[in-house]
């Protein structure tokens, strides 16, 4: 049996060289991808959450992947429906989430990574959205980087995207590159599971299911024609001409200055050279010039266009066209915006975006910024991230943190503002951001005041520290839980220099994935033996949600519970025997050597 790693470098290949899938179902009998998938997604917070059966993570063992293996050799594998709950949107609506059970997830899992092996190689550098090592910032920084002298951003948003997928259209897409009806029969299951809402079965005729651990990649996969049919077609339709060319005006004023210069006429000089600084060098509306550029996120699209402004409108029409009769999408008419760069901002994954035009501010008498893409903070953002922490205008406690640890409400106050920070570094105006930064440290000091019956003074007093920034030394504030031997918990606010980066990355980003074999927790389970009595009696998996739910017990500690508790481990190898006795909630567990 060739390893995960083998299997996925092989598709990975393959991809590159755009050679045919046809024997990618068997690949699915292997259990190493399996316990990849595994080691990959136990610790999200889904894993403990359960869909329309109790089956959790926990539990799980070599035994199930065998009996998931079993039923895909002869084709009776089947995806439950989902367990639909809403969860609420910034415009007031619900979007539908789906839950999947456990299993479900562990095969969706698997489906993604074969998928994005192979997929990966072939999607657009322009598409920024799931995949590894893009996203956010990358699609900005291409933007601000390359985007220079752009006239019209077209903002494209497509109406339901995820909701809306074509089942019939993605399997032939799909069709194109794997040539294997099995596969594609399970795909096809996998899409048209159905839903259950308030116990009543839906059945869900188009889209890719929200929540589901594949609907990214199939997504990606879905809107990679729309990538193709921008690059392929309206690109080099649309761009034109190795450069524009000159501004007869400017032409005019800069022969006069030659003669003035000539005649030492220094005032004519001057004056005609202050009149050139006033006008673009190049002509804008040199009809043989014309540049189209393009990015995605997900379902986000932005167009940038150096053109008059009915080309511009030709294309959103094209794309909408595009959109409608091949992939059967709808653009939002809310949404797509057609904005003239210079005079207005484009809203993109959360920045404003415009194209920077300035006459008259000038470095060593030259113009410097004329074209330049510059990315800003919304006013807007500013003044909803702060509302939540104000009451009549004025930072206000947080009665709901009042009963917590000083570590606890410092860091709660620190993650989100830290957060916040860290996305819109990449802003020429990231200093708009105090505002935000007085507010949440005020009402993070009232709060801790509150806990404390004292003063706001105090408590910055007590609480004020200073650290090193690649910027230099900064003030933030501190609370520090002392751990005898071990290094102390500290929890921060601010520090963060709100000074433009623009290699700025985020930090409080998902730690490196360790797949199998040197993920720890695979290798635990496949030793096979309980943790606990050293049996081999169909050796599982218990999971617990958080560490803290050990000591909030409502009885005595247990064995099971110390062992947990001094791994530090929120995972626990042991045999059915001791498995059902943890869930049994017997305080002990008897232990055989």
């Amino acid at each position: 049996m060739q390893s995960a790693e083998t299997v996925l470098g092989v598709l990975r290949e393959r991809g590159r060289l755009g050679l045919p899938c046809d024997e990618l179902y068997r690949q699915l009998f292997n259990p190493q991808l399996y316990l990849m998938a595994y080691g990959r997604i136990y610790a999200n917070q889904g894993a403990m959450t359960p869909g329309v059966t109790q089956e959790t993570v926990d539990g799980m063992s070599q035994r199930k992947i065998g009996s998931i293996i079993d039923a895909m050799r002869h084709e009776r594998y089947r995806f439950r429906p989902v367990r639909r709950v809403h969860i609420p949107k910034k415009n007031g609506k619900t979007r539908p989430l789906g839950l999947p059970t456990w299993s479900d997830k562990l095969v969706g899992e698997v489906i993604r990574l074969v998928l994005e092996a192979y997929y990966e190689p072939m999607f657009s550098d322009r598409s920024h959205g799931f995949r590894p090592a893009k996203g956010c910032h990358t699609a900005l920084r291409e933007v601000a980087n390359t985007w220079t002298g752009t006239a019209w951003f077209i903002e494209g948003d497509i109406a339901d995207c995820f909701g809306s997928l074509d089942h019939q259209v993605l399997l032939s897409i799909l069709g194109e590159k794997i040539y294997d009806n099995r596969f594609l029969r399970l795909v096809r299951n996998m899409l048209t599971a159905g839903y259950l809402e308030d116990w009543k079965w839906g059945a869900t005729l188009s889209g890719a299911p929200q929540g589901g651990v594949a609907s990214p990649v199939l997504s990606n996969i879905y809107l990679h024609k729309l990538d193709e049919f921008v690059e392929k077609v309206l690109i080099p339709e649309y761009t034109r001409g190795e450069r524009r060319a000159r501004n007869p005006a400017y032409l005019d004023l800069q022969n006069r200055l030659a003669k003035a210069r000539r005649r030492t006429d220094r005032a004519g000089a001057r004056s005609l050279r202050q009149q050139m600084q006033s006008l673009p060098s190049a002509d804008p509306g040199d009809p043989d010039y014309r540049r189209l550029r393009y990015i995605r996120y997900a379902d986000d699209h932005l167009l940038g266009f150096t053109g008059p402004k009915a080309e511009a409108e030709a294309i959103k029409q094209r794309v909408a066209e595009f959109l409608r009769d091949d992939l059967k999408l709808e653009l939002s008419h809310e949404k797509t915006l057609i904005t003239h760069a210079r005079t207005k901002a484009a809203r993109f994954l959360g920045y404003e975006i415009t194209t920077q035009h300035n006459s008259t501010k000038k470095t060593n008498g030259r113009r410097t910024i004329n074209g330049q893409i510059a990315l800003r903070v919304p006013r807007d953002v500013i003044k909803a991230k702060s509302t939540p922490y104000l009451e009549r205008g004025q930072p206000a406690k947080q009665p709901a943190l009042t009963n917590g640890s000083d570590y606890t409400i410092v860091s709660t106050f620190g993650a989100v503002y830290r957060g916040i920070a860290q996305y819109y570094l990449l802003a020429g105006d990231v200093f708009r951001l105090h505002r935000l930064q007085w507010v949440m440290e005020t009402s993070m000091l009232k709060t801790l005041a509150a806990k404390h019956r004292s003063t706001v003074s105090k408590m910055a007093a007590k609480h004020k520290a200073k650290i090193d920034t690649p910027n230099g030394p900064r003030v933030c504030f501190e609370a520090r839980v002392p751990r005898g031997n071990r290094k102390p918990l500290v929890a921060r606010f601010g520090g963060i220099p709100l000074q433009q980066q623009r290699t700025a990355t985020l930090t409080d980003r998902r730690p490196q994935l360790v797949d199998y074999p040197t993920k720890e927790l695979i290798k635990r389970l496949l030793v096979n033996t309980c943790e606990l009595c050293g049996g081999s009696d169909e050796v599982q998996v218990h999971h617990v949600r958080k560490l803290a739910e050990l000591a909030n017990r409502k009885w005595p500690p247990s064995d099971w519970s110390r062992v947990m508790a001094k791994r530090r481990r929120k995972t626990l190898v042991v045999c059915r025997h001791c498995h059902d006795h943890i869930h049994s909630k017997q305080s002990a567990i008897p232990l055989t050597q």
